[in-house]
């Protein structure tokens, strides 16, 4: 039921211009597989925006956590925000506020959110959980936010912090509690609220735990999530034992690799994109440091950097040989395992 609430609310978000625009940009994608020729034509209808680079916590696997960038960190421009909204609104269905970083340590980061529900887009955001106190939490239900995903690796505090480094459980239980009730009090269907275990191996023997700890806080969904390791070809203390949650497979020699095909196509290239705090326009979220800028957003408009030469060439390396680009050898799209509670 809780499921099926959410799916209405997403359909609730289209409009036949976004339906028409969505055929076309998947007519696009497969004319490219077949031709092998990047062809897109239209614009894409799921968006990545990252309000701020600051996290509070020290995850092991996360350059935000480990302060590792290597490009420039910051906070989204509200200005630069409006903008990019205004050229994407009529087309855009889906807006996910989250890159890296922790969205809530954008001083505005409701009032974002406010503003493209306002426009009627499906607004996703992901969060450590931190800082959803019964205030925050009343304005994230006022605010429109269609889905919140709330990280919890773990059902006891000293297995939470061996990835939540610095984090407290007992915060993320509580931020959880606050944003049901929230709900309740404002008689609100939105935001869906999801539980996201990162299944590793110090916690993998939580598993049915937590999904008595969802069921009981009364969260309408749980997502056990595999974990995208930097190091795994030797082996990793994260990579789970059970295979069911693990991206990486070992081999007779003792190494490990990826468990997904490398296919020479991507379906993210044509209908989404990330766009980094201070306007840069990157392929996907395995470009956590933004190394494959295909365009900026303060110098150009959106509709021309979507079909510049930039993105013409991005897209026709990966049609060629994806396994040439380095952001893609450790990607494994869509490796996630669904539980309702």
């Amino acid at each position: 039921m809780k499921k099926r609430t959410d799916t209405y609310q997403f359909i609730s978000k289209l409009s036949l211009l976004k339906v028409l625009n969505a055929a076309r940009v998947y007519s696009s994608f497969i004319l490219s597989k077949w031709t092998k020729k990047p062809i897109q034509w239209g614009a894409p209808f799921n968006v990545s925006i990252e309000p701020t680079t600051s996290c509070n916590l020290g995850c092991p696997e996360c350059p935000s956590g480990l302060r590792s960038f290597s490009r420039p960190t910051g906070r989204l421009d509200v200005k630069l925000y409006q903008s990019i909204l205004d050229q994407l609104s009529d087309t855009l269905i889906y807006l996910y506020f989250y890159f890296q970083g922790e969205p809530y340590l954008h001083p505005n980061f409701l009032e974002l959110v406010k503003e493209a529900s306002g426009k009627n887009i499906y607004t996703v955001t992901s969060t450590n959980g931190h800082f959803l106190s019964k205030r925050k939490a009343i304005e994230t239900v006022e605010s429109g936010l269609s889905r919140i995903i709330i990280s919890i690796d773990g059902t006891t505090q000293e297995v939470y912090e061996q990835y939540r480094r610095n984090g407290s459980l007992d915060k993320v239980i509580t931020g959880a509690r606050n944003l049901v009730e929230a709900k309740k009090e404002l008689n609100s269907k939105t935001p869906h609220i999801i539980f996201q275990f990162l299944v590793v191996k110090p916690n993998e023997h939580q598993i049915a735990e937590v999904e008595k700890l969802t069921a009981e806080i009364g969260v309408d969904e749980l997502t056990l999530k595999t974990a995208q390791i930097y190091d795994y070809e030797k082996g990793n203390e994260l990579i789970p034992s059970i295979d069911q949650y693990s991206r990486y497979k070992k081999q007779k020699d003792g190494s490990y690799k990826i468990k997904n095909p490398m296919l020479n196509h991507c379906w993210k290239l044509w209908h989404s994109c990330v766009l980094t705090w201070d306007g840069k326009v990157v392929p996907c979220c395995f470009d956590k440091d933004a190394k494959y800028q295909l365009g900026d957003l303060n110098t150009s408009t959106f509709k021309t950097i979507w079909k510049n030469e930039k993105y013409y060439a991005f897209r026709q390396s990966v049609l060629r040989s994806r396994s040439e680009i380095d952001i893609c050898t450790n990607c494994t799209e869509g490796t996630k395992v669904w539980a309702e509670s």
